[in-house]
């Protein structure tokens, strides 16, 4: 059944963010505005800017659809989700945003002094960039089908086509009031509807959650091969390692004035964050009291928060509440797809459409049209499966990308900021024995060839073994292999607070 008024709030949400890109692009006059927004943006702004483009699907409808489907395990993920910014921020926020890089290929190429492993970084980033794409635009698809009726690939093709106008008009610039905005917009969209389904819940005789047991209790299973304990930890380890490094996040730190504003907008990020996970348990508890499976005809993890104010309030006041989240839900969908695009998109840009020979310099010369085909092609193939395949679960792609981050990236990072010893050579080696052993395990546990008991767990959840491995490779081939000639200033430059380096310099 159609309604209106969740139809004009996503339009209302829609044209906000056009208007925000517009503007952006009229404060994009060089490359540093249009790749880092001229390293110029505030702590609070940033932390808001992140935390719009960290909130995707798979936290505004994932988290809450999880808790509804699987129980209290489930509060791990908002935990784990937020953790990986206290991770960050102590490893390799100020380190990261002194390196002077645009993209993480940009820091691996500096740090390590090596084009392959740059061009190795740039198909990673594509990689994890288009398997974060794929259940926004397939989630943007579900929303404008749940309140309007239209096919999926309507939500889908709108989703891409504002993506596209905002990456490729402004850049960064453009990119960043839209996300920091967005972060507004979504913990107002989740936090209204949420007091006010609780306040209907107390006054109308607050009926008990119904769920069998393993629902109430952390760590059990009606499945007794089921890894539970094993799961829950490697997936916390995905989310507190995963984080730093995923590409569309990791640029945003070179945004930042210098390394003190970069650790002051991460613990921005942290309240920010914790803030707004106060609210998707909430639905998936609430759920359990007024949704049917039979109320939920698709993913749970898709529907609940959408869902669920119809149910607890028929009438007028429903579809006012569900126009709210369904706005929300669509300005989720569009804050990560303008950051993923970005990244997806700089990364196509200097390491394929450019020869090498004029690759991106600290210059100050205009964008590259090249930057601006880039967006188009860097989000054509999710748009593709996206209108195509079959329905992939938000939590679980999103938890894949988090693991393949997790055993590829933050081992480059951490050992790259913080041991001189890092090698060119053992780089490659724990990204690619990373990046293989986790991309395998996410594609066997999405097919029929998903075994069971602990194999299935290893699957599902690599990073608890993917991730060491990839640690241990790094580290004995880096020890058998010579170090970059500039380790030492590189090193310098990274662990030296900028003011240092004026009054020296």
């Amino acid at each position: 059944m159609t309604q209106p008024l969740s139809v004009a709030a996503i339009a209302l949400v829609c044209l906000t963010t056009l208007t925000l890109g517009a503007l952006g692009l009229r404060l994009a006059k060089g490359t540093s505005d249009f790749y880092v927004a001229g390293r110029a943006v505030t702590p609070w702004r940033n932390a808001s800017a992140i935390s719009g483009e960290y909130l995707s699907a798979a936290s505004y409808l994932g988290v809450a659809g999880l808790v509804f489907d699987q129980g209290i395990d489930m509060l791990w993920m908002p935990i784990g989700y937020t953790v990986g910014y206290l991770v960050l921020l102590l490893l390799v926020a100020a380190p990261l945003r002194r390196s002077g890089a645009y993209t993480l290929p940009d820091f691996a190429e500096s740090r390590l002094e090596s084009t392959a492993l740059r061009r190795g970084c740039a198909l990673l980033v594509v990689g994890i960039g288009w398997l974060y794409l794929l259940p926004q635009m397939q989630g943007a698809g579900l929303a404008l089908r749940h309140v309007s009726g239209l096919p999926t690939w309507v939500g889908a093709t709108v989703l891409t086509v504002i993506v596209v106008l905002n990456v490729a008009a402004g850049g960064m610039r453009s990119v960043t009031l839209v996300q920091s905005v967005q972060y507004w917009i979504k913990l107002t969209a989740i936090a209204v509807p949420a007091f006010v389904l609780l306040l209907v819940w107390q006054r109308t005789g607050a009926p008990t959650p119904q769920a069998e047991a393993s629902w109430w209790e952390p760590l059990t299973s009606d499945d007794p091969t089921s890894r539970t304990l094993f799961t829950t930890y490697s997936t916390l380890a995905a989310l507190c390692l995963g984080t730093m490094g995923l590409p569309h996040i990791a640029v945003r730190f070179y945004t930042n004035p210098d390394g003190v504003a970069a650790r002051r907008t991460t613990v921005s990020v942290l309240v920010l964050l914790s803030l707004f996970y106060v609210f998707p348990p909430i639905y998936g508890y609430l759920g359990r009291a007024y949704l049917d499976r039979a109320d939920i005809s698709d993913d749970p993890s898709r529907t609940v928060v959408l869902a669920l104010p119809g149910a607890m309030l028929p009438g007028l006041d429903g579809q006012l509440l569900t126009a709210l989240v369904a706005g929300g839900a669509f300005a989720a969908f569009l804050a990560t797809a303008s950051g993923v695009a970005m990244s997806v998109a700089g990364a196509i840009d200097q390491d394929v459409l450019r020869p090498l020979s004029a690759r991106l310099t600290h210059g100050d010369a205009g964008p590259a049209a090249s930057f601006r085909l880039a967006a188009g092609v860097g989000v054509l193939a999710p748009f593709v499966v996206a209108c195509t395949a079959g329905p992939v679960g938000i939590s679980t792609a999103v938890s894949h990308a988090f693991a393949i981050a997790a055993a590829t990236f933050a081992p480059l990072l951490i050992l790259g900021v913080w041991w001189p010893r890092l090698t060119a050579k053992g780089a490659a080696a724990g990204v690619s024995v990373g990046g293989l052993t986790t991309s395998v395990a996410a594609i066997v546990s999405v097919t029929d060839l998903a075994p069971e008991g602990w194999l299935g767990a290893l699957t599902s959840a690599p990073t608890a073994w993917a991730t060491p491995l990839a640690f241990v490779v790094t580290i004995v081939v880096s020890l058998a292999t010579p170090r970059p000639r500039r380790w030492a200033r590189t090193m310098t430059r990274l662990h030296t607070p900028e003011d240092v380096l004026v009054e020296t310099g």
